[in-house]
């Protein structure tokens, strides 16, 4: 059994993490284009994809400041 402080453990924990932002990221893209295609609207895919990076760069950003501050 790996140790919690294994380099190997963290690794495989920060690639675990970043699957699944790709995978949200993907989500949320797919979501909105869906989204507009049903609403036949330009507009609600815009604003999903919009909302998306905005938040997607508010968690980065958060998760940078929360981890300097320790």
């Amino acid at each position: 059994m790996s140790k919690p402080d294994d380099p190997k453990t963290a690794q495989r924990g920060a690639n675990l993490r970043t699957a699944l932002i790709l995978f949200s990221i993907a989500a949320v893209f797919f979501g909105g284009i869906i989204a507009s295609q049903y609403t036949g609207g330009n507009a609600v895919g815009t604003g999903v994809l919009g909302f998306a990076i905005i938040g997607f760069l508010l968690v980065t950003v958060g998760r940078k400041l929360r981890r300097g501050s320790q």
